[in-house]
């Protein structure tokens, strides 16, 4: 294996490197250094997050830097602040023995005025998102004319993030002899588009892309609910002291959820997502780094560019849907050599997820178990005794003190003073956890379609209140309906899949044309968000609390003589026009109606053509499946089969 002094850095380079306990490089780092060194074109470096690109290219970029020009000669393109403060970071501590040179970040969340004036003091490298670099350069701060090296680092993500346009608005204003260095985790199709359109016979390098997880990482699942996640986190916490780790959710909500669930019962745990100031940003990344906290809980876009020594678990609160995401995630931890933990919560609805990742990355996971109350207070009590044991006294406790301490306890012996000791760190322990078993997998405590029972039974659980909603419940507008050919079975199975919601927590859905509504129980409505958007079938879901009047709307299929129809209908009403005084017919009719109608004949249906629907369906069962369902959302089915 080559060592540093083999790939052709200057002397300066490979001293700096020697300082900050480099020796072995890594293999894009040995394959790409020499490469871009030698080679007066464009680059594609395909290579997984946590295998060393930054040095790869930072490398070479610093040794064919210009130091005695001011001007801007290259800039490095990021998808996320902390990744750009974390290459700009890297870029100073390698170059720390050449000489002085000026590299400067550049992202959103930041004062801009700063940032300013530090370009203009002369920025020979820019670090930089590229919606901070675009208003840069539309303010005519950042002059690219003079530009050597273009790097796009996580180009596939920057492109998954939406910065599409902006990064070929940054290529095509920059496209002055400059070489373009591109390094991504895949050769996506955008990707190829941006190597056609921008890059000319560029070389290429491909780094370990069959085997793309790290063989050190341990892949664990554990099977249990939705709403006993929290206490596993909990539990594993209490059980394993050493526990250094990232827990990664779907949304920004869960997220500080997560984070102000564990700070309340007094882990420590720090939220990161993109609601917070850059401030906030940096001071719980900072305590993440001088690990004054045990789990970091991040959404992934704001983890994006995290990279921390020794993480010992990456644990997924919420499967993502893309299998490189996982590897992405899971990339985070068994660094340098050093061995580490992917743990996935799952319920019993993710088991055809789970399997899919692992069938797509080649990996197995093996099934895991929270640690059980019993175990956790061995393992807390064991350590209780030894740091016990360990502690040393304090020289400043007086004789005099500690007689009267002894004094006290004169009539109480060892067994039972340990026994007392015992019994506050006993009390302890029980207090903050939880003694019900999350381990239980029996019917009725999992998230699964299969275990729902009869769905039509569910409509008697509970009084409803003066507007239809059973008590205990909120209600959600949903703007899925039958146009998306979707029923109320499989509707309820997609929002079950998405949310992690089981379909005890679910009570009435009303469906309508193009949109539904359903009650939630109020401990758990707040997983509705998570539909918020999310894709079917190209459209983008929204989900909101409804606090209005709900009208059940009749299936279509149901109709019998009811209304909804234009025009003439036999013995039926929906018809455009005045109706008649006498009629008993349906309704759904568009005009006035005539006054002296007061009769109590029975009408049914609703206004432009719209069957309201009867107490007496209220009943229905909501087993019904689409045409070709199969009784599974098509969500489901289609993105997993």
């Amino acid at each position: 294996m080559k060592n540093f002094e083999a790939l052709g850095l200057s002397q300066p380079l490979l001293d700096g490197l020697a300082e900050m306990g480099f020796e072995t490089p890594t293999e894009i780092q040995q394959q790409s250094i020499p490469l871009l060194l030698q080679h007066d074109g464009d680059f594609i470096g395909l290579a997984q997050t946590g295998t060393g690109k930054t040095a790869a290219f930072g490398l070479p970029l610093l040794d064919l830097i210009d130091l005695n020009s001011r001007e801007t000669q290259a800039l490095i393109l990021a998808p996320t602040r902390e990744l750009a403060q974390q290459i700009c970071g890297q870029m100073e501590q390698m170059s720390q023995k050449l000489g002085k040179l000026n590299v400067v970040p550049v992202f959103g969340g930041a004062n801009i005025m700063n940032q300013i004036r530090d370009i203009r003091r002369g920025a020979q490298i820019v670090v930089a998102t590229p919606g901070r670099l675009m208003d840069l350069m539309k303010r005519k701060e950042v002059n690219l004319d003079s530009l050597k090296f273009m790097v796009l680092d996580e180009a596939d993500e920057m492109l998954n993030m939406g910065f599409k346009e902006d990064i070929d608005f940054i290529l095509s204003k920059s496209d002055g002899g400059r070489k373009i260095w591109l390094f991504s985790a895949t050769m996506a199709r955008e990707i190829k588009r941006i190597v056609d359109t921008y890059m000319v016979q560029p070389e290429e390098v491909r780094i370990n892309q069959e085997n793309i997880v790290n063989t050190n990482i341990e892949h664990k699942s554990v099977q249990l609910k939705a709403s006993d996640k929290i206490e596993a986190l909990r539990r594993y916490l209490d059980y394993d002291a050493d526990m250094f780790g990232v827990v990664f959710c779907r949304t920004k909500r869960d997220t500080q959820k997560v984070a102000d669930e564990l700070n309340n019962n007094g882990y420590a745990t720090e939220a990161l997502h993109g609601d917070m100031s850059q401030a906030q940003r940096d001071a719980a990344m900072k305590r993440f780094r001088d690990k004054n906290l045990k789990l970091l809980i991040a959404t992934d876009v704001a983890a994006r560019g995290i990279d921390v020594d020794d993480i010992t678990h990456v644990i997924h609160f919420a499967l993502p849907d893309d299998p490189e995401f996982y590897a992405h995630r899971s990339g985070r931890t068994a660094r340098a050599g050093k061995k580490g933990v992917s743990l996935a919560l799952i319920t019993k609805g993710d088991t055809r997820k789970l399997k899919y990742i692992a069938s797509k990355l080649g990996i197995s996971f093996a099934p895991g178990e929270v640690p059980a109350l019993e175990a956790i207070t061995q393992k807390r009590i064991t350590r209780w005794s030894e740091n016990l044991k360990n502690q040393e006294v304090n020289p400043k406790i007086s004789d005099e003190l500690m007689s009267t301490v002894i004094a006290e306890f004169d009539e109480v012996s060892k067994e039972d003073l340990i026994a007392r000791l015992l019994t506050k760190e006993y009390n302890s322990i029980y207090k903050r956890n939880s003694i019900k078993d999350v381990n239980d997998r029996s019917k009725g405590r999992d998230d699964d379609r299969g275990d729902r029972g009869d769905r039509g039974g569910r409509r008697d659980r509970g009084p409803k209140n003066a507007r239809g909603k059973e008590e205990g419940m909120k209600t959600y507008f949903v703007n899925l309906g039958r146009k998306d050919n979707i029923n109320k079975g499989a509707l309820l199975g997609y929002v079950c899949d998405a949310t992690g919601l089981t379909g005890d927590d679910i009570g009435r859905i009303v469906l309508d044309g193009a949109h539904s509504f359903m009650d939630v129980k109020q401990e758990v409505a707040a997983q509705m968000e998570k539909l918020n958007g999310m894709q079917r079938d190209g459209r983008e879901v929204r989900a909101n609390e409804h606090h209005g009047q709900v009208t059940e709307s009749r299936d279509r299929g149901d109709r019998k003589g009811g209304g909804g129809y234009k025009g003439k209908h036999d013995g039926g009403g929906g018809f455009k026009g005045r109706r008649s005084d006498d009629s008993k017919s349906g309704g759904g009719y568009k005009g006035r109606r005539s006054d002296g109608d007061s009769s109590s004949a029975p009408r049914s249906g609703g206004f432009k053509g719209r069957s309201t629907k009867t107490s007496d369906d209220s009943s229905r069962s909501r087993s019904s499946k689409p045409s070709g369902d199969k009784g599974r959302s098509k969500f489901f089915g289609k993105k997993w089969d």
